[in-house]
């Protein structure tokens, strides 16, 4: 029986946790940059059953193997298995220690902390306001493997390396903005992108990150079997910007284009709470009320505008009530479509609830100049500029990501050529 298989898989769940494979752990010790294995402080956060330090010690016993678990029953069966180890029962993110290490290397679980109902981590629920007063990257509802980024790379040497294997979303998501910039102060940042498949029954996009301290920039790397390595770049200067596949494609692509930015602002679609608290939005059609829509209604060029998905209506003149930019004639962007940029012109003028992004021009753009832009944005070419630069690291599309998309000019109409003064290189 394998150790994970001793607790039941919502207490493994309720934690964040998921057993490394075996592979996995070597694939990391190989890329850890580590040249001299001997009378190193190597600490596993969240160590579970020890798989990283029981990996090092298999072949390099002369070091000093420190261990934190925060489950008491994972912790004592621990214990027993590897009386060697220093083994601590702790929250490693509010675990204090003077100690400092040479390697911080592991699996630090992951999910985002809240209510049963909502969020996979619940046991942490309460902990939650310590981990956002300690924690300067925490942003948004942020997922816990950050904190364990940050809290490992504190408790690194001068020239200490941290190896963590983590979902990829941190690479693009906007709530991993600060991390990334924390990051870059850190050391260099190496990223081996593994994407998805890497652990059983979880479909996450897996990396694993390195952080050299004592070093700058960003190394970003494609892994295929662990066997076939690929270098996309190495930049000697890193802010913490997106980590993203750039190739002279992509960057050809830009080139011809302008950034969405440029013409246009983003808004949110209304939040459930305060859909549910606005006194002009019920649970139940009545005479004039149109649904809410989400997601669900939004398909590549076209809008659903009788299907009520959300299971929420109000009347259409009172839509600037919830939000006030329902008013105006916009685009609407879907959030999660499997990565894809999937776009259409509200020209009835809805509300919408959920993760839907609304392209609110800065100007004065005509339906026809509209109509070419939700073109652009859901033609072939912009779907390969997406994939390439952003592989499968996440179904979502971020705010960011449709700012700095480009409005190729090669995709247009003859509205938009007759706008080109306006409107410089579309």
């Amino acid at each position: 029986m394998k150790l994970q298989n001793v607790l039941d898989r919502n207490t493994w769940k309720s934690h964040g946790a998921v057993s490394t494979p075996g592979e996995v752990v070597n694939f990391m010790l190989a890329v850890s940059g580590v040249q001299d294995w001997h009378n190193l402080d190597i600490l596993e956060p969240a160590c579970g059953f020890c798989n990283f330090l029981t990996a090092i010690a298999a072949r390099y016993p002369e070091n000093r193997f420190v261990g934190v678990e925060f489950n008491p029953e994972v912790f004592a069966m621990a214990r027993a298995l590897h009386p060697t180890f220093n083994l601590i029962l702790a929250d490693f993110l509010l675990w204090e220690t003077a100690d400092r290490y040479d390697l911080v290397i592991g699996n630090p679980p992951y999910g985002i902390v809240g209510s049963e109902s909502h969020y996979p981590i619940h046991v942490l629920q309460e902990k939650k306001p310590l981990y956002k007063q300690r924690f300067a990257t925490w942003s948004g509802k942020y997922n816990v493997y950050g904190a364990f980024v940050e809290k490992g790379l504190r408790l690194l040497r001068p020239q200490g390396r941290l190896v963590y294997i983590i979902p990829a979303t941190f690479m693009i998501l906007d709530e991993f903005a600060e991390l990334r910039r924390y990051l870059a102060r850190s050391g260099r940042v190496k990223v081996y992108y593994l994407g998805p498949g890497i652990f059983d029954g979880v479909s996450v996009s897996s990396a694993i990150l390195v952080v050299e301290r004592g070093r700058t920039g960003n190394e970003l790397y494609e892994v295929e079997g662990f066997e076939d390595v690929r270098q996309c770049y190495a930049w000697e200067s890193y802010r913490g910007e997106l980590i993203r596949f750039e190739t002279a494609e992509t960057a050809a692509f830009e080139q011809c284009g302008v950034p969405l930015g440029e013409i246009f602002d983003i808004r949110i679609s209304a939040r459930s709470p305060e859909v549910r608290r606005n006194p002009y939005v019920q649970t139940k059609p009545f005479d004039e009320a149109v649904p809410l829509l989400n997601g669900r209604n939004l398909q590549p060029g076209s809008i659903d505008y009788d299907a009520c998905y959300s299971g929420f209506w109000m009347r259409l003149e009172d839509a600037p009530r919830l939000k006030s930019f329902y008013s105006r004639l916009r685009i609407a962007v879907g959030h999660t479509k499997g990565g894809r940029v999937v776009a259409a012109l509200d020209e009835r003028r809805f509300p919408w609830i959920g993760d839907v992004y609304h392209l609110m021009p800065k100007g004065d753009l005509s339906p026809e100049e509209l109509r070419a832009v939700v073109h652009a944005l859901n033609a072939d070419e912009t779907q390969q500029y997406v994939r390439a630069l952003y592989k499968e690291i996440t179904p979502h599309i971020t705010a960011t990501q449709l700012l700095l998309l480009p409005l190729h000019k090669g995709i247009r109409s003859n509205a938009m050529q007759s706008q080109q003064a306006r409107l410089p290189g579309l």
